[in-house]
């Protein structure tokens, strides 16, 4: 369901709120300018003492969109947040108990998404060209 259509009113303070929110690889498609909406929402959907996971890819700099070739083929309409750009939306709402990077450990993912495309490529091609091969 979209986060937008929750009901925050329901929810807030009766026996509907949430012990805990997980959102896993979803918030870089919230986009910046609803950032703080989401955590609000989130917020609102917690018990008072309730866990909230984020889950997201990141970027070192904060920017309001992708850069192009991203926003065509990867993300289109969306972004990598800024550790600056989640705390000021979550700023007030929530208490950081903890903060990893995973970003060394991702290569290892590619590699073994690359491995089982590449493994199926037989499979895939009557369905995609050698131009999506080449740029995947």
């Amino acid at each position: 369901m979209d986060y937008r259509d929750l009901n925050k009113e329901i929810m807030l303070g009766n026996e509907e709120a949430f012990n805990r929110v997980a959102s896993v690889g979803m918030f870089e498609h919230v986009v910046y300018k609803n950032y703080r909406t989401f955590m609000d929402i989130v917020n609102n959907l917690l018990k008072a003492d309730g866990l909230f996971l984020l889950h997201t890819i990141g970027a070192n700099k904060s920017v309001v969109a992708n850069e192009p070739w991203s926003d065509k083929y990867i993300f289109p309409d969306s972004h990598d947040p800024s550790l600056k750009q989640i705390a000021v939306a979550a700023e007030g709402l929530f208490i950081v108990e903890d903060w990893h990077n995973i970003g060394t450990h991702y290569d290892k993912t590619l590699m073994a998404w690359f491995k089982n495309f590449d493994s199926s490529w037989e499979e895939l091609k009557s369905t995609y060209d050698e131009r999506f091969y080449r740029m995947w």
